[in-house]
């Protein structure tokens, strides 16, 4: 390293050993977004997709203007949560992504293909690509906070979007299994890796309260979170039960509607 190093790659005029390449990649010129928050996990199934459209929805409601991009190329559920179902439209200035009924702007290969069910046969580049270009390509105007919905594991598309957007932190989400808590470790080792602050876990289809005296049922078996948390020196941001009218309105397209705020400790991250 230089003597005259100022530790800041991208200023330092020095060409030393320690030199290392940045690959943000720069957003589209119309493009406004204040911060970035990935949602992740190590496996799939455990609900990203769900907590991704549940912060945004707080974020609206706290005031904030929000964003979802769906990096879950192969198994996109963004815009059905959110009953959007027209296409986007575009210019040689961008795309414009769609909006929900509340403002939420939303992009997913959803809103691009032909039809919904539409399988994505691609291979891992291709799929990175698209995920980059829907950074780059899409004109995201004035978002306080832009929620990426990740594909499970750690493979091609989590790496792209860590190295190409300016992601500010991650929330990664589980079950309550112990294996999850083995699989959450590596989601939180590979954030450390990347230099990515871990903003909280989330813990869903963490019980489901009995209707008749009000118990909560461990359908799991115990949480291991707390553990995981505690080890890893991490906040528990929420526990989303196994909630049926949640589920309906999932299926619905109704999201914005429900009332329920299972993500209490998320009032503290989405502060600009």
């Amino acid at each position: 390293m230089s003597e005259s190093c100022n530790h800041n790659c991208e200023s330092c005029s020095e060409n030393c050993g320690e030199r290392q390449q940045s690959f943000l990649a720069a957003p589209n010129p119309l493009s406004s977004v204040k911060k970035v928050i990935g949602i992740v996990s190590g496996k799939g199934g455990v609900g990203k997709s769900l907590v991704t459209s549940l912060c945004a929805i707080k974020a609206v409601r706290s005031g904030y203007s929000a964003a979802v991009l769906d990096a879950d190329i192969t198994g996109p559920s963004i815009p059905k949560v959110f009953g959007v179902h027209q296409k986007v439209s575009g210019s040689e200035q961008g795309i414009i992504p769609a909006k929900t009924k509340t403002g939420i702007q939303i992009m997913s290969l959803n809103l691009l293909t032909e039809n919904e069910t539409d399988p994505v046969v691609w291979r891992g580049p291709i799929i990175a690509g698209t995920v980059k270009q829907f950074w780059t390509d899409v004109i995201w105007q004035n978002v306080d906070f832009m929620f990426v919905d990740m594909p499970p594991g750690t493979g091609d598309v989590p790496l792209t979007v860590f190295q190409s957007l300016p992601v500010d932190g991650i929330i990664v989400v589980a079950s309550p299994q112990e294996l999850v808590a083995v699989i959450v470790e590596k989601a939180v080792n590979m954030a450390g890796m990347m230099n990515i602050p871990i903003l909280g876990l989330v813990e869903n289809m963490s019980y489901i309260r009995c209707p008749d005296c009000n118990k909560e049922i461990k359908l799991f078996g115990e949480s291991h979170l707390e553990e995981v948390a505690a080890r890893k020196n991490l906040k528990i941001i929420g526990k989303i039960p196994v909630d049926p009218m949640l589920a309906s309105a999932c299926d619905n397209g109704t999201l914005e509607d429900f009332t329920g705020d299972y993500l209490s400790g998320l009032d503290e991250i989405i502060k600009l």
